[in-house]
C-alpha cells in the first residue's frame, strides 16, 4: 500500500550524518507493508550500492521500481575531514561554507523525495572556509585564526541549503528534519559519557541539553526565514519540516550506548567501551521519524 502510493519508479535519497539508522529503519517499514499485503520476496529491498566505508548505500525494491538511498555528508557542506571511523581525527576538519558538499547536490535531481538533517559534527573543531581563503575557525586553540563559533557554521549551512532547493529547477518532496538530541549522562562522547537510563521520560522531566538551546533556535529560524522567503510559490509547498525533536528528547533509551562495537572476549564492562548516546539503537525510537515522514509524504 506505501510503495503503490509513493508510485513506481521513484527515489528517496537521506541526507546528513544521523541518515544511516533512519535511512534503514524507512527501508524496513517499506518492507514490512510489502510483506503484509502478501507480495513476495522479491519486493524486499536489495541492497545495490555501498561504498567502501558503508556511509553511502542504496537499497532497491524491484517490484515496485522504488530506491532508498543513503547519502553521508556530515557538514552538507564540503569538507575535508582527517579521522578515522572512533572520531580520532589527525588535522582540523576544513570547511567551505559557500559550497555545499556535491555528494549529495549531484544526486539531487534523481529524488522525489528528500529528507535532510544536520547533526552533532556541526560542533567539532574546524577551519572555515569562503571564497577560496580562511575566514576563521572553530576552537583551533593553537593556530591564529578568528573565532567563528559553530553557531556561525550552522546558520551559514542551512542558509545556502535552503537557497540551493528554492533556486533549483528540479522540485521533490523535501523534508528538512530538526536537530537529534544526544543523551549522554554525567560527561561526553569522548571523556566517558554514558547512557544508562532504560526507559523514556515522562512528559515535563527533561527539557534538553544547553547545546539543543542553541542549535534548535537556529534551524527553527533558518526555516522559518526560507519559507517566508518562498512566499506562497511552489517551493513552499514542496519544503516541509520534519520536527523530531521532540519525541527523539524524551528517548534516552533508545540509543546503541556500549553497544555499538563487540565487547571483548570475556569483557563484560560496559565501562571500559566507548558508549554512543548519539546514535539509535533499530528497531526503536527512531521508527517513528519514518511513521512521521509516511505521515506528510502521503497525506
Amino acid at each position: 500500500m506505501l510503495l503503490r502510493r509513493l508510485t513506481a519508479s521513484a527515489a528517496t535519497g537521506s541526507v546528513g550524518s544521523v541518515a544511516l539508522p533512519s535511512a534503514q529503519s524507512g527501508s524496513a517499514v517499506l518492507g514490512s507493508s510489502s510483506s503484509t499485503e502478501g507480495s513476495s520476496s522479491a519486493s524486499e529491498p536489495i541492497e545495490v550500492y555501498h561504498d567502501k566505508e558503508y556511509r553511502n548505500r542504496r537499497w532497491h525494491f524491484q517490484s515496485y521500481n522504488f530506491t532508498v538511498s543513503l547519502v553521508w555528508s556530515p557538514f552538507l557542506t564540503k569538507s575535508e575531514v582527517f579521522e578515522n571511523e572512533n572520531g580520532q581525527s589527525t588535522s582540523e576538519i576544513q570547511l567551505h561554507l559557500d559550497i555545499l558538499d556535491p555528494i549529495w547536490t549531484s544526486q539531487y535531481e534523481t529524488f522525489d523525495y528528500v529528507v535532510i538533517a544536520g547533526g552533532q559534527w556541526f560542533l567539532k573543531v574546524a577551519v572555515y572556509w569562503e571564497n577560496d581563503r580562511v575566514i576563521g575557525c572553530h576552537y583551533c586553540q593553537d593556530k591564529k585564526l578568528r573565532e567563528l563559533g559553530f553557531e556561525h557554521l550552522y546558520r551559514r549551512t542551512l542558509q545556502q541549503i535552503f537557497r540551493f532547493i528554492a533556486s533549483s529547477n528540479h522540485k521533490p518532496a523535501v523534508l528538512f528534519r530538526t536537530w537529534a538530541p544526544d543523551h549522554f549522562e554525567d560527561a561526553e562522547w569522548f571523556n566517558g559519557g554514558t547512557c544508562r537510563l532504560i526507559l523514556a521520560y515522562k512528559k515535563g522531566e527533561y527539557s534538553g541539553k544547553d547545546m539543543d538551546r542553541i542549535m534548535r533556535p537556529i534551524e527553527l529560524e533558518e526555516f522559518r526565514n526560507a519559507m517566508a522567503a518562498l512566499g506562497g510559490s511552489r517551493n513552499s509547498a514542496n519544503l516541509k519540516l520534519l520536527d523530531t525533536y521532540s519525541i527523539s528528547s524524551m528517548r534516552p533509551d533508545g540509543h546503541v550506548g556500549p553497544y555499538r562495537y563487540p565487547f571483548l572476549k570475556g569483557d563484560k564492562d560496559a565501562k571500559s567501551v566507548q558508549n554512543d548516546c548519539l546514535h539509535w539503537c533499530v528497531p526503536g525510537p527512531i521508527d517513528a521519524w519514518n511513521d512521521l515522514v509516511m505521515k506528510m509524504v502521503l497525506g
